[in-house]
């Protein structure tokens, strides 16, 4: 049983009877799905059981606060800081020095994810399994973003974003798994569309920032830096998290460490197709995103491009914040997933059609809209379907960083194929083009998994 409230944490042979009843309250209640997936093994503590009491609107908010840090982080610098910095530095080749600096990046946060959540995952901390990696994660990101903001060649800059993606995958591997950790299923769409409205605030809060509130490139990341560090805060210092006994803890070498990067899809066939969806899905959005504002300059021919993302960042949110909390919300009373995912792939591939077809300045406008919206359906409902497809709870944190990959392996696959869309297979028409159809085989996937409505 989960509370927000740190004084009402059940310790010692409280949390015993407590968790005993959290059990049979889950099992009576038809919680689990029936596969295992997600549950608790005898003897796993508490801590591991299926949660089934509702969060508050106060520990949504702060949770959300935190990823809100985290995708301030992640964005701001891809879609605005670094291509600044590269095109200074050679603009000539702005677009391939842009693909190299956040390529490595995203590699780096393959790795580190995984291993941020399994380390996670086994912490035994009084602080609970989360906390302490979010804020040592929220710091090491924010001197990555700092150092990066420093560097004025290539390797510089990229060894500065390498410390910042190491630091923010920290932060996220902590910041994923409480909703798998507190949140019933019930309520997961939900809670998860008002996370999920955070990862789209990022980038509105992050373009306000660095164009209108501060000047510079140094003060951009400077800015953004404090605020990773300071929206932490709420989470890690005022609500309680879910303590691992000492004896529930299981042990760690390299071995496991490296086989944890690995979840059999045969084994797991659910969790396989649910990752490969998400991949898909991430890197059509990647491939559409990564040159938005070489489109702006190349294709639009938009007189003030910095203005324009963020025009077109705020449209987006909006429309994001206008559909993830009410299609969280339906799936949650309806227990549908898999049909809501289809719906935000299909308005997603529309809006990129419509970036293919008219490259003007009204049209972006409206394809930012109609991709804000499929995108906030998407964020709410295929984040609550993921949870529900983890093979074990006492690797919630480490599979969430598996299905992770799916979201920063892209960045690494996009800058690959979107390159050489847009020197020789058809320019941002071609480039558009991918992304609408990479968008559409995803909707047409996620019918594989069987274990979720």
């Amino acid at each position: 049983m989960i509370s927000d409230d740190p004084a009402r944490e059940p310790t010692g042979v409280a949390a015993t009877a407590v968790a005993a009843t959290a059990t049979a309250a889950a099992a009576a209640a038809g919680d689990g799905d029936g596969d295992g997936f997600g549950k608790a093994l005898p003897g796993e503590g508490a801590a591991l059981l299926e949660p089934v009491d509702r969060v508050s609107w106060r520990w949504t908010a702060s949770l959300s606060l935190v990823n809100l840090g985290v995708f301030l982080g992640f964005f701001t610098p891809i879609q605005i800081l670094l291509p600044m910095q590269l095109q200074r530095l050679d603009a000539a080749h702005k677009a391939e020095l842009l693909s190299w600096v956040t390529g490595v990046g995203a590699l780096v946060a393959m790795v580190v994810n995984p291993l941020a959540g399994a380390l996670s995952d086994r912490t035994t901390s009084r602080f609970g399994r989360r906390r302490p990696w979010i804020l040592a994660g929220a710091l090491l990101g924010a001197g990555g973003l700092l150092l990066t903001a420093g560097r004025h060649g290539l390797v510089g800059i990229t060894v500065g974003w390498v410390v910042a993606q190491a630091g923010l995958n920290v932060m996220l591997a902590g910041a994923a798994a409480p909703v798998a950790d507190q949140v019933p299923r019930a309520q997961r769409a939900v809670v998860s569309g008002w996370t999920g409205i955070s990862q789209s605030l990022g980038l509105l809060v992050g373009a306000l920032l660095v164009t209108l509130l501060v000047s510079g490139i140094a003060g951009g990341y400077a800015a953004v830096a404090a605020m990773t560090v300071a929206l932490a805060l709420p989470f890690v210092l005022f609500f309680a998290d879910p303590v691992l006994a000492p004896e529930a803890r299981r042990s760690l070498n390299l071995r496991s460490l490296l086989a944890g990067y690995w979840v059999s899809p045969r084994r797991y066939p659910d969790f396989g197709w649910a990752w490969l969806t998400r991949f898909l899905i991430n890197l059509g959005n990647a491939i559409g995103t990564l040159y938005l504002l070489f489109y702006l300059t190349d294709a639009v021919h938009y007189r003030s491009p910095d203005d324009g993302v963020l025009i077109l960042t705020a449209v987006y949110t909006l429309a994001a914040l206008l559909t993830a909390v009410p299609s969280g919300a339906v799936s949650d009373r309806t227990g549908r997933r898999r049909a809501l995912v289809v719906v935000s792939c299909t308005v997603m591939a529309a809006a990129a059609l419509l970036l293919a077809l008219v490259h003007t300045w009204p049209a972006t406008i409206v394809a930012a809209a109609v991709l804000g919206a499929g995108y906030g359906v998407y964020l709410a409902v295929d984040q609550a379907l993921v949870t529900q497809v983890l093979p074990a709870a006492a690797d919630r944190a480490k599979d969430l960083g598996v299905i992770n990959i799916a979201n920063s392996g892209p960045q690494v696959l996009a800058p690959v194929i979107a390159a050489p869309i847009v020197a020789d297979f058809g320019g941002y028409f071609g480039l558009y083009l991918a992304t609408a159809l990479i968008t559409l085989l995803a909707g047409l996937l996620v019918h594989r998994i069987r274990g979720v409505a």
